[in-house]
């Protein structure tokens, strides 16, 4: 789950984490109230669940409350759109008023889980204020790393070789592991999956602070926060997103034309990989589970087909816990239901396959019963070509 700047900021705060004094605005009004109350030089920065802000417009300076509101003024309701956003962009409903800090260097920190070690690492960089991804991509030297033991935590000794690292005055060095320290407390304590300071300001009056901040969390953990769990904004989220998650479906929206019903994680990235290795690509990752029922296939087939860039459907189903025939009762009922206006491939293997094909060929519907992976991939692919 993500959550918005202002509300990481809000969290960051109680690890003791440095952040600029701030309100939210969702008026112009607002804007102008809040920088009367912070001096007068602030920070208007539109409030989107996307990197990239400055660029597209989204983060501006006013020297005055009336500047702020002429620039909240334009800024709310906006488009924004950043490289994260995609061309169709995302509309800003409320921005962060900050106050204004006079900058002396912007560094980079940063907190996610490696996947190939199975612990988290911290990241530190003197390249702060840019694009992250593209300084790994050309100047990962940049980039140091720090492995964190999960049973220990960041260590002192860990953070300080970071601070050394950053090349940072001697008389700087224990504010900056305080800092870091306090970091990887909040990311810690919060099961997040990533916590993001771009920049990490260091202010000409040599005090640290977390100008901009990017938190994720564990969805699987958020049962042990439900004060994180209500920051949840489902306007920033994608509609068909939440509306699998209703139904306890693992679905992600992507930019294909073949959509994609499978069971397991691990079938289901295979099966997207094979549909490229076709010539095609996948409209979504959606995988209904081991044990899915026919009511949850039918689901999954109406979010499936609310994707308006679907032009052919693959199913792509192993039946162990989740018998074929069962599938192939679901797929029926639902193609019948909402009346199936796209080609559609279906692959079954498993426990009653010779059932399930069965009731595929016989349902009455304009289908194509697939015999392996490779052959249901072409097949599919072919059809969203025509489609």
């Amino acid at each position: 789950m993500k959550i918005h700047e202002y509300q990481a900021k809000t969290v960051l705060g109680r690890y003791g984490v440095q952040v600029p004094r701030g309100e939210v605005a969702y008026t112009k009004e607002e804007a102008r109230d809040i920088a009367k109350k912070l001096g007068g030089t602030v920070v208007v920065k539109a409030q989107i669940h996307a990197g990239g802000r400055g660029k597209g417009g989204g983060v501006k300076l006013a020297k005055t409350p009336e500047e702020a509101e002429s620039i909240a003024d334009k800024m709310l309701g906006m488009k924004l759109v950043t490289s994260q956003t995609g061309p169709e962009g995302r509309i800003v409903k409320r921005l962060l008023i900050e106050e204004g800090l006079r900058i002396k260097t912007e560094y980079y920190l940063g907190i996610v889980i490696d996947r190939s070690s199975a612990k988290p690492v911290f990241m530190a960089s003197t390249a702060g204020g840019m694009e992250i991804e593209k300084v790994a991509e050309e100047t990962p030297e940049l980039i140091l790393k720090e492995y964190v033991e999960p049973g220990l935590g960041l260590t002192s000794f860990q953070a300080r070789k970071l601070a050394f690292g950053l090349e940072l005055p001697s008389n700087l060095v224990n504010p900056a592991c305080t800092f870091m320290l306090a970091l990887y407390k909040a990311f810690e304590s919060c099961d997040a999956s990533l916590a993001e300071i771009n920049p990490f300001l260091l202010t000409e009056e040599g005090k640290f602070f977390a100008l901009d901040a990017k938190m994720n969390f564990d969805d699987n953990a958020l049962y042990r926060h439900p004060e994180i769990k209500e920051l949840r904004d489902l306007d920033e989220e994608e509609p068909l997103e939440i509306e699998a998650s209703k139904h306890g479906l693992n679905y992600i929206k992507l930019d294909g034309t073949v959509g994609c019903m499978v069971n397991g994680a691990g079938l289901a990235m295979a099966t997207m990989d094979i549909i490229k290795l076709a010539g095609g690509a996948p409209a979504n990752f959606l995988d209904v589970g081991g044990g899915a029922s026919a009511e949850q296939v039918k689901n999954a087939f109406s979010i499936l087909l609310s994707d308006p860039n679907v032009n052919a459907v693959l199913i792509n189903i192993f039946g162990g816990i989740m018998r074929c025939d069962i599938v192939a009762h679901g797929v029926v009922e639902a193609a019948k239901a909402i009346q199936l206006s796209v080609p559609l491939v279906v692959r079954l293997e498993g426990t009653n396959v010779e059932k399930g094909q069965e009731i595929l060929r016989n349902s009455g519907l304009s289908l194509t019963v697939a015999q392996g992976m490779k052959d249901a991939a072409e097949k599919v692919v072919a059809l969203a070509g025509t489609a």
